[in-house]
Order: structure tokens, then sequence, then C-alpha cells
């Protein structure tokens, strides 16, 4: 069992977050779910969602896009499209990315080639604006 846990938060762009943890909650896309030291090897994908973590019994908060996460003895990779903490989240422009997927919306039957996009950037929107009003 590792005595330690090491958490990365890895986007295309950058390294989101990286270092030690006690524990971190991820949006699994079967389900959240936890990752604490000696945590057994798996694979997973993540759904938009809230990830957290503790670190010297402090909560953070972030909202992440969809990806994959790895857990090995002692260290958890989290690898996203998208990966913002919940203070840092701008939420005005989420919300008016919220305003103008909706109105795509409207205009699109189900069968558009944009639909599933479009559904998919209101539901970003809509996760990044709970997150920044829950936990700011």
């Amino acid at each position: 069992m590792a005595d330690e846990l090491m958490l990365e938060i890895v986007t295309p762009e950058k390294m989101a977050f990286s270092g030690k943890i006690e524990e971190v909650t991820i949006p699994g896309s079967e389900g959240e779910f936890g990752v604490l030291r000696g945590h057994a090897a798996l694979l997973s994908s993540i759904d938009a969602g809230e990830l957290n973590f503790t670190k010297d019994g402090k909560k953070t908060y972030y909202a992440v896009n969809t990806g994959y996460t790895e857990v090995t003895t002692g260290k958890v990779t989290v690898l996203v499209e998208t990966a913002e903490r919940a203070d840092l989240i701008d939420k005005e422009r989420a919300r008016k990315a919220k305003e103008t997927a909706e109105a795509k919306l409207t205009k699109l039957s189900k069968e558009d080639v944009e639909f599933e996009t479009i559904r998919a950037a209101l539901t970003r929107a809509i996760t990044r604006i709970s997150i920044a009003e829950k936990h700011t």
C-alpha cells in the first residue's frame, strides 16, 4: 500500500494540478467514485462534472470535461479536455455560453449533425455555473 497519493490533472494545454492529496472524487462515466491511498488500480472514462480533492484538510473543486483517469499505486492521473478550478471560473462567460447553446438548440432538430455537440456545450456551461456558484 502506498504511503501517499499523488494527483495530476492534465489537459491538452497544461498541467492543471499536480501534488500530494488525501483523497479525490471523480465524475466517472458510470458514476462518481472516490480514491484514497492504497486504492486498487483502475482505468475509467470521465463525464463532464465536478472533480474535488482534499489536500491538507481543505477541499478544492474543479469543473472538468470528458476524459479518462488512471489509478495506479500511489498516483491518480486525470486526462481531461478541460479543467477549471471553481474559484477561477468566469461565471459571466459561462452564462453567455449557456444562453448561446440554448438558443442554438431551439433551432436544431435531434437529427441535426450539430445537435449533440451543442447539447454537450450546454451541459459544460451548466456544470461550470453550478460549480462556480456552489464553491466560490
